[in-house]
């Protein structure tokens, strides 16, 4: 069975060495190297439960669900109450 930890334990060395002969080369900011050896470090469960960020969506969220009899019936509804920037509208 695919085992990530050690995989993951075996490419850390590598992954440091590159990062340390990249930071060499370029102007990065400590602060940026910091937070991405530290980022780096962290298992991809974490990572990904970082990298989503909860949104409030106005009138999206507001009701737990909603139904139309037709399509037409929804496209008229989100034509009519959900702001421009959510990215609902018709296309062209």
């Amino acid at each position: 069975m695919f085992n990530r930890r050690a995989n993951r334990n075996r490419l850390r060395p590598l992954t440091k060495s590159i990062m340390a002969s990249q930071a060499d080369n370029t102007d990065i900011p400590p602060e940026w190297l910091a937070e991405f050896e530290a980022a780096a470090q962290r298992s991809p469960e974490v990572r990904i439960r970082y990298g989503f960020i909860r949104t409030y969506r106005p009138v999206l969220d507001d009701a737990t669900y909603r139904s139309f009899d037709t399509m037409a019936d929804y496209r008229r509804w989100w034509e009519e109450n959900l702001p421009d920037w959510l990215g609902y509208g018709r296309a062209g």
